[in-house]
This record gives structure tokens, C-alpha cells and sequence, in this order.
């Protein structure tokens, strides 16, 4: 799908998808996460909000491993919008993904029996852990948000703000150019999200510059000044991201936490199993982290390779693989390649093979989203590792 101009700015445009929302939801919330976008899209809605003189909820879910200046700028936000909004300061001990690691492949952030290794003290503004009755042991950071959505609007029409754009990745465009979504009135900044809870993208077609260019002539309005740290590193204005470190993708801005804030490094590597070789490596292309080229170890095929990778992990992380790569090979084998996959192929998703097998293993691709599998949620997780335990047996693969 082509991209085409409105014949308005960015800015107008925005406003006006926000006013349109004010008009339409009876519930409305801002997804926040202290990071540019996020807080552009905030000054935008509480600014029409005091307008109307209605309150809107303000979400933020702390993921405990963070930088001390995005802290400090999300208190910030929350004591300046405090009059106008319902504050959800949620730091609860969720599931988070640790790709810097084959034994720790997730991590628990505000880990009750892990206090003393905290990576900061809790803020005593964090809402209380039973304030959220849908949260239950295990849960996913993925599975939390749209739950926090229905919990929050209840039966009515629930607007939730998010400050996503889609220049930023392929993925976030796909999220508002997609034509399999449901959207509100044709507009294909709304998705549906299920029941009444409804995602809002107001600021999707910004580009980075006018997000700056917004402070530029708004300085009264606060930023996270971790963005001057980070071009001080030397990072562009592209390359800037505010996330929980040890993700898949997040992992490669590791070693910025040494750089801008060394006290709160030592906590961080201290925190999860692996972090000082991420921040070491993840950065590196080829074998070490599968990125960009990989290869194969003399004498071996992809396939042979793919088996001594499975072979080498601890016993947990080597069955979950296993279990994903042999849901893979069934597929194929159900269409068409009933003498087994090609040895050797592209690395994307165009075709499959055991060279794509190893790049997702190489990478930690924990949840093998290079081989097209979503996330499963946690509380199915269990019975799935039952099912696949059978299904492996009379398939006999892997």
C-alpha cells in the first residue's frame, strides 16, 4: 500500500485525530513509556484533555531495568499532568525476554525473592501489586498491555493511545496499512484491539525530525533528556530507542548503559544472566550473534550444524527449539516437501530451510519469529510443551 499526503501537516493532522477521539470514547488512555513519541503523543492529548476539562488514564509499566533519566523524566510527566489524569504506575513481576542468554531465556523484572538485586528501589508511586485482578503469575508483558485495556475501559468505548510511527519499522507500518484489521470509521490510524478496547495511533506519519521539531517550538514541554546523552554517544536520531535492554532487538543498545549512566550499569550486569556478553557482542555480525552472515563449521551441512547448536543448549532451551523447529518442518512437509526442507536458501522468510533453522538459532530467537511463529502465551505455555511432546513422537522429527 502506497503512502499518500493529506494536504495538512503532521501536527494538524494529529490534533485533529485526537479531538475526533475525545469525541467518540467515553474511556481514554495513554500507553506511555517515557520514550520521544510516546511523550509527544502525551502533551498532545493532555492538552486537549485540560481543553475539555476531562481526565484521561495514564499508564506506564515499569520493566525495572531502565535509565535513571527516563525515570526521572516519567515522574516528571506524571506530576505535571497529575490534576487531569488516573496514573497507573504498574511494576509488577512480569515475564520479559533475555536474548542474551541460552539459561536464563526470560527474566522477571520486580522479582520479589530477587529484591536485593534490583536494578533500583521500587518508586513508592507504583501502584499497588492487587490493584490488577486479570494479572497472574507468569505473565507476559504482551499479554498484560491489551488485558490492562479491557480491565481499564470496562464495558464502555476504550480509546488507548499509542505513540507508535510507522517509519520506525516495517512491522509498526504493517500495523497501520494492514487491510486484514478492523478500523473505526475507516480510519486506519484506529485498530481494534477486541471487545471495546480500540488502539489509537495519532502520530504514525511523523517522521523523527518533527518530533524534534515539536520541542523546538514547544521548549516548555519536558523531553527525556537520555537523548542528549545519546547523541553525545554518537548516536542519529534514528538510531535512539528507550526499551527494556535485554530484549531480541533491544539487546544491541546494551552497551549504551556504560557509557551514559555506569552506575546503573553495574546494577544491570549484576541483574540477568548474560548481560556483559550481550553488551560485548551483540553488536558483532556473523556466527556470534547471527546477524547480517553466518556460517557453518567445516565438514557440516546446515542440518548437522542445527543439530550441534540444539545439542550444546541446556535441556530446556534445547526441547523449547526443538519443539518449534519441529512444528516447522511438519508444516512444510505438509506442503510439499515431503523429502524434508532444503539444506542451503535465503536467510529470509521466502523459502524455508536448515540455513534459516541455525540463523534463528545463532540469534537466541527464542520464541523463532524468524521461522514465522508468534508468541505463545503464558498460560498455555504448559499444555503446549505436553501436546508437542506427543506430536514430536508420532511425527518423528527433531
Amino acid at each position: 500500500m502506497s503512502k499518500r499526503g493529506l494536504g495538512k501537516n503532521v501536527f494538524v493532522a494529529a490534533k485533529e485525530r485526537i479531538a475526533y477521539v475525545f469525541d467518540n470514547f467515553p474511556q481514554i488512555y495513554v500507553s506511555y513509556s517515557g520514550g520521544k513519541d510516546s511523550t509527544v503523543m502525551l502533551h498532545l492529548v493532555a492538552e486537549e484533555a485540560r481543553k475539555r476539562k476531562r481526565t484521561f488514564g495514564l499508564m506506564f509499566v515499569d520493566l525495572e531495568g531502565q535509565y535513571k533519566l527516563t525515570i526521572e523524566h516519567i515522574h516528571d510527566c506524571f506530576d505535571r499532568y497529575a490534576d487531569i489524569t488516573e496514573p497507573h504506575w504498574v511494576a509488577l513481576p512480569i515475564h520479559l525476554r533475555n536474548a542474551v542468554s541460552q539459561f536464563e531465556p526470560h527474566w522477571v523484572c520486580w522479582d520479589k525473592e530477587k529484591e536485593k538485586d534490583w536494578v533500583r528501589t521500587k518508586p513508592e508511586r507504583a501502584s499497588p501489586d492487587n490493584l490488577y485482578p486479570f494479572f497472574h503469575e507468569g505473565m507476559e508483558f504482551e499479554e498484560f498491555v491489551p488485558e490492562f485495556g479491557h480491565w481499564f475501559g470496562g464495558d464502555k468505548l476504550t480509546a488507548c493511545f499509542v505513540g507508535i510511527r510507522s517509519d520506525e519499522s516495517l512491522n509498526r507500518y504493517r500495523t497501520i496499512a494492514s487491510t486484514k484489521k478492523q478500523c473505526m470509521d475507516g480510519h486506519k490510524w484506529t485498530t481494534w484491539v477486541g471487545q471495546s478496547l480500540w488502539n489509537i495511533y495519532p502520530i504514525y506519519d511523523w517522521k523523527t525530525q518533527d518530533i524534534w521539531t515539536y520541542h523546538a517550538k514547544f521548549p516548555e514541554q519536558p523531553y527525556n533528556k537520555l537523548y542528549d546523552r545519546m547523541h553525545q554517544a554518537g548516536l542519529t536520531i534514528h538510531q535512539m530507542r528507550i526499551c527494556q535492554p535485554y530484549g531480541d532487538d533491544q539487546k544491541r543498545g546494551l552497551w549504551l548503559f556504560h557509557v551514559i549512566e555506569p552506575e546503573t550499569w553495574s546494577r544491570i550486569v549484576a541483574r540477568v544472566n548474560g548481560a556483559n556478553q550481550g553488551s560485548l557482542y551483540s553488536q558483532e555480525s556473523g556466527n556470534i550473534s547471527g546477524m547480517i552472515k553466518i556460517s557453518k563449521p567445516a565438514g557440516h551441512s546446515w542440518e548437522s550444524f542445527a543439530k550441534l547448536l540444539l545439542e550444546s543448549q541446556p535441556p530446556a532451551t534445547q526441547e523449547h527449539y526443538s519443539n518449534k523447529i519441529a512444528v516447522f518442518l511438519k508444516w512444510y512437509e505438509d506442503r510439499g516437501y515431503s523429502n524434508g526442507i532444503p539444506d542451503d536458501g535465503p536467510m529470509d522468510k521466502s523459502a524455508p530451510s536448515w540455513k534459516r533453522i541455525c540463523k534463528a538459532l545463532l540469534r537466541n530467537d527464542y520464541w523463532c519469529k524468524g521461522l514465522s511463529f508468534s508468541q505463545t502465551k503464558s498460560t498455555a505455555y504448559t499444555n503446549y510443551l505436553r501436546v508437542m511432546k506427543n506430536r514430536r513422537h508420532q511425527w518423528k522429527l527433531i
